[in-house]
């Protein structure tokens, strides 16, 4: 991580990058089989109550997973830049969504239910022998604050959408 920094220091560009595209492709019914180009599949399905067969974890906690993971991932970085030695590190994320908005449906008044989650919580349980509480503490908002899934969460980015018809 030193490396990196001393060379992003002297050459800003060279810490620009198009990050790894993720691809999904539809089987049947709701089940999706997203891709990296390394060859890494992961299979979703929605739960046997919203039209899945719930043999697959589903698309909602794979973004509750890859916000645990990321989390994890820049905290672990964050302490080892400050030099922490971390014997525990568990992140947990839920959250919770009203599944009407997922299937289009309207409130009493009309108003069209949000298919996104109505908020989100991360449960961070770290432990690093001689450091103190609030050294530890420290560290996890650094990781926060490091994070680019948590950084997307709080500032969110307009999307471009494209439409290709196949054939």
């Amino acid at each position: 991580m030193q490396r990196a920094q001393t060379v992003f220091s002297r050459r800003p560009e060279a810490a620009l990058q198009d990050d790894a595209t993720a691809s999904a492709r539809w089987e049947s019914g709701t089940r999706i089989v997203a891709s990296h180009a390394n060859g890494t599949q992961i299979p979703s399905d929605m739960p046997c109550e919203l039209g899945g067969t719930g043999d697959r974890v589903s698309p909602g906690w794979l973004f509750r997973a890859g916000i645990a993971s990321c989390t994890a991932t820049t905290i672990a970085m964050a302490a080892a830049a400050d030099g922490v030695d971390v014997t525990t590190l568990e992140v947990q994320v839920d959250s919770r969504s009203d599944s009407r908005g997922l299937l289009g449906m309207t409130d009493a008044d009309g108003k069209r239910v949000s298919a996104g989650p109505s908020d989100y919580r991360i449960v961070v349980r770290i432990a690093a022998p001689g450091t103190s509480a609030e050294q530890l503490r420290a560290v996890v908002e650094e990781g926060l604050h490091r994070s680019p899934m948590q950084h997307a969460l709080k500032n969110a980015m307009p999307a471009t959408i494209q439409v290709e018809l196949a054939d």
